[in-house]
């Protein structure tokens, strides 16, 4: 049979023009094999014990048991094959503010690869949310992450959040100045919308709200409810999430009445119970909620308290955390890094294991539960043909014991290794 173009001309025409026939797609790349004594495809699924992933171009061609195939396609990466494999891990709560990160147009990409490296990609992170930064300067480094010109994780940023008027909390106070010039915190419904629209359209994926304050002597801000609510439905109207600061339980139900998606923290340090029913609307509402847990206990050791008290008021929020898990509420995993210069999330595994959730309960939290909560569970979180190839490859199974969650030997993103265990020792 001739082979003949998209337009019914014959293959032969092209020769006889002395045009050379274009290759097939599926040719300009080989498939590379990644291989794991233990793949946990999704949090919800029998792990697969010997097996390998097929790759190629970004995706994942296939998942399963070792076999001939396997075998002969070259490794993705020698370095990385031996380890537990899981989907790349998404920190839903991150912030990009630290000196390393600084002038990210044009800082050295090796300076901020290592940044990046001690931040997120150590620990797996293949995406990583920035809830609060220098909008602009988080953007630049984006953009190179996304040209190749620096190694890394994707990266989504809320931008610049919003403040209670004249509310800038204290513990922002020892930021820079020019940054904090830069807050915005409006003092009337349009100009909250304003903000959001100035920056979503630069770039910013999200908006933060910070709805409650502190300002010191045990006083507060809270922001306007129609302030909140007015940025909310602007936000929504865009197609993008609403992160919320809540502090308190006044604070929960503002995030409530303000129809917010996330909160970026669970009330932390309020004394328990906390009350049923407004856990029970969060569930409801499908308000998704990030822990943070290490970072109360950061927190109070700032603070000096005596540590028989700081660790009741730790495993009160554990508690009650835990509570809203095992009813149904949705879960991100995030660390609050870059505010918290305790980089390592071991802790924070640990924490959420004492409040009840299981391996691949925190596992969900990390890979499917962000993909649907971002509507990109045709894409992200699981490890199956057609998703992007977004791995982290463990050096001990979670399953076991959750702090092997942050014993990383490789990071690999869309095919591409961007930390490897081996490379960092060298």
């Amino acid at each position: 049979m001739t082979r003949r173009t998209r337009f019914g001309a014959p293959a032969a025409l092209f020769m006889l023009m002395g045009l050379a026939w274009p290759p097939a797609h599926a040719a300009t790349q080989p498939v590379q094999a990644l291989q794991g004594t233990r793949i946990y495809t999704a949090p919800d699924t029998a792990p697969i014990n010997g097996g390998v992933v097929l790759v190629r171009e970004g995706k994942i061609v296939s998942v399963g048991p070792r076999d001939k195939q396997g075998e002969e396609a070259p490794a993705l990466a020698p370095a990385c094959n031996g380890g537990i494999i899981v989907a790349g891990f998404q920190n839903s709560h991150v912030h990009l503010l630290g000196p390393a990160f600084a002038n990210a147009a044009k800082r050295p990409a090796a300076e901020l690869e290592a940044g990046l490296t001690q931040l997120l990609t150590r620990y797996g992170f293949t995406t990583a949310f920035d809830i609060a930064s220098d909008r602009d300067n988080t953007l630049a480094l984006r953009a190179r992450v996304d040209k190749g010109d620096v190694k890394g994780p994707r990266l989504l940023t809320a931008g610049l959040p919003l403040f209670p008027h004249k509310g800038l909390p204290l513990y922002v106070a020892h930021l820079d100045a020019a940054f904090l010039a830069k807050l915005p915190q409006p003092d009337t419904a349009a100009s909250g919308v304003d903000t959001v629209r100035q920056n979503l359209d630069a770039g910013a994926d999200a908006t933060k709200l910070f709805l409650v304050t502190p300002q010191g002597k045990g006083q507060v801000k809270r922001m306007p409810a129609d302030i909140a609510a007015a940025a909310a439905a602007e936000t929504h109207r865009r197609g993008k999430l609403v992160f919320a600061h809540p502090t308190d339980l006044d604070g929960v139900r503002a995030a409530l009445q303000a129809q917010v998606d996330i909160l970026a923290h669970p009330p932390l340090g309020t004394p328990a119970p906390w009350p049923q029913a407004l856990m029970d609307q969060l569930r409801a509402e499908g308000v998704s909620m990030v822990p943070t847990l290490k970072l109360l206990r950061y927190e109070l050791a700032k603070e000096q308290v005596p540590a028989p008290v700081a660790e009741r008021i730790v495993q009160e929020s554990v508690q009650e955390f835990g509570k809203f898990a095992a009813a149904g509420g949705k879960v991100l995993f995030g660390t609050d890094v870059d505010y918290m210069t305790d980089t390592d999330p071991t802790e924070e595994y640990q924490l959420m294991a004492q409040a009840g959730m299981s391996p691949m309960q925190i596992l969900a939290s990390l890979t499917t539960t962000p993909a649907a909560r971002w509507n990109e569970q045709q894409r992200r979180g699981r490890i199956a043909p057609g998703m992007d190839a977004d791995f982290v490859v463990l050096e001990a199974d979670p399953g076991k014991d959750v702090k092997h969650f942050a014993a990383v030997k490789c990071a690999v993103r869309g095919g591409q290794v961007i930390y490897s265990r081996s490379e960092t020792i060298r």
